[in-house]
């Protein structure tokens, strides 16, 4: 027999989307039930980066793809705090033009710029966001030092972070994530988290979704009935659940990305730091290019190797002395999620425009540059046929043997999905999150996000899901 649950309020999903609607809701005296399907990993269990950690905490072990020309790899946390926990913590408030040209072109009501940053500063004193007590990580610095060495404008990037003197002296950092903020309030408040268990379907009675069916790893069911349900499963989870229970209005025909290339670059000293990532990001070409420092494990390092192995594999032996740096653009292009009865993960596809994919060339390009300023001796550009970079000559080389087909192109920021807004012609939901033609289904992860913010997302995610949790705790919930 299945077992049977209740709540006042259902969250699917326990992210930067989840957490903090959780939190809000428990501690306005809402009986909340989280469900997870990823199970809960702590801080500390699992090593930054590592192979363990992809196993435990991402969905399909990491292995992710959108179809096109090129597919584009991408990940997906499945774990309790969601892609908080795999990330590196690096915090960018959304830009004011962002923030404008969602309002005036999505017709968002009620979006202010300073009521967000208002709510930003709260998340910055929650999640303890702030700049490195000391020096950066060597990689870091070398991206700093080429990009000043250029002119080219760069800075550090705050993380939400922790930081007490280790043993000897140096800044121990602790990931604030939401297994280390937000949950906890929530429990703390009394509501409830179950993890391991997928939500297949949300059940119907017109226009109000009533009961959740789950199941759990070793195939055991139960059933959730709710007043009130909001999906905080992320952009491609999302779109996938509300298919499935039988909603297809703009749902998952806008997927918007930051597509990314790598190359790893070689230093004559030591340079690897496996378990972190550089804190400083060039953006003199933003919002269109950005560039900034990826894991740099050695696993991670001959993955970057690997699409040019026979040239560029011997370099492996010397991965002390290397780290993986990328570019990444802000894309014209679009994808689409579709659920695909009887599959348990959906079809993902994301087409690339021209100038996205001559955007990825140049960024490419200016990357190793700053590289080569940056004092390394060899760059590795991440694509089949590409050349050993050993200085500026070599540049022209790059740019003329490039082609986004024949490279790895990868994302970790996924948006869009069920975009919000005024305009039910681009809208998935009302301004608030509302799921249209629904009473009681709500959305508040970065599929409600119009698209892609040029940075970072997760503090967007945050700052819209808090001023979406206070208006349905104001009185915008459906009637019940």
């Amino acid at each position: 027999m299945s077992a049977v649950l209740t709540a006042d309020v259902l969250v699917v999903g326990s992210g930067a989307g989840g957490a903090p609607t959780a939190a809000l809701l428990a501690e306005a005296g809402l009986d909340v039930l989280v469900v997870e399907e990823g199970p809960d990993v702590r801080q500390g269990e699992v090593v930054p980066f590592s192979l363990d950690q992809m196993d435990r905490q991402y969905r399909a072990g990491g292995v992710t793809a959108a179809i096109g020309r090129p597919s584009i790899a991408y990940t997906e946390a499945c774990c309790a705090g969601g892609g908080t926990e795999i990330n590196s913590g690096l915090y960018r408030r959304p830009p004011e033009d962002v923030l404008t040209r969602w309002r005036d072109d999505h017709h968002i009501e009620q979006f202010d710029t300073a009521d967000i940053y208002t709510i930003c500063d709260e998340l910055e004193r929650e999640l303890s966001v702030q700049t490195l007590p000391g020096d950066p990580i060597a990689a870091s610095a070398a991206l700093q030092h080429g990009a000043q060495r250029l002119g080219w404008a760069a800075d550090e990037i705050p993380r939400w972070m922790a930081y007490e003197h280790g043993s000897q002296g140096t800044p121990a950092a602790r990931r604030l994530s939401m297994t280390e903020t937000y949950l906890p309030r929530a429990l703390r408040a009394g509501a409830r988290l179950l993890t391991g268990n997928r939500v297949q379907r949300l059940e119907r009675v017109g226009d109000r979704a009533v009961s959740a069916r789950l199941i759990d790893r070793s195939g055991n069911r139960s059933t959730v009935h709710f007043a009130d349900v909001i999906v905080c499963g992320g952009a491609i989870q999302t779109p996938a659940l509300l298919q499935r229970s039988g909603w297809r209005h703009r749902i998952g025909t806008s997927l918007a990305v930051h597509p990314t290339v790598k190359l790893a670059a070689r230093f004559d000293h030591e340079m690897n730091v496996p378990d972190d990532v550089p804190v400083h990001q060039v953006k003199e070409f933003a919002p269109d290019l950005s560039f900034g420092g990826s894991a740099s494990s050695p696993g991670l390092i001959a993955l970057s190797l690997s699409d040019a192995w026979p040239r560029f594999g011997p370099a492996i032996e010397q991965w002390k002395q290397i780290a993986v740096y990328y570019a990444a653009i802000t894309s014209e292009g679009r994808g689409r999620v579709i659920s695909v009865p009887g599959v348990p993960d959906p079809l993902v596809t994301y087409h690339l425009t021209r100038r996205d994919r001559d955007l990825l060339g140049q960024g490419l390009a200016r990357l190793a540059l700053v590289m080569l300023e940056a004092g390394a001796r060899e760059v590795f550009p991440s694509y089949r046929g590409a050349p050993v970079v050993t200085g500026r000559g070599d540049l022209a080389a790059l740019r003329g043997t490039f082609r986004a087909s024949s490279a790895s192109v990868m994302t970790v920021h996924l948006c869009s999905t069920v975009p919000m807004g005024g305009d039910p012609g681009r809208s998935a939901t009302d301004s608030f999150g509302r799921l249209l033609g629904t009473a009681n289904v709500y959305v508040n992860d970065a599929s409600l996000l119009p698209d892609a913010p040029g940075v970072n997302p997760q503090a967007s995610i945050m700052a819209v899901a808090l001023r979406n949790a206070r208006h349905f705790l104001a009185g915008g919930r459906g009637d019940h």
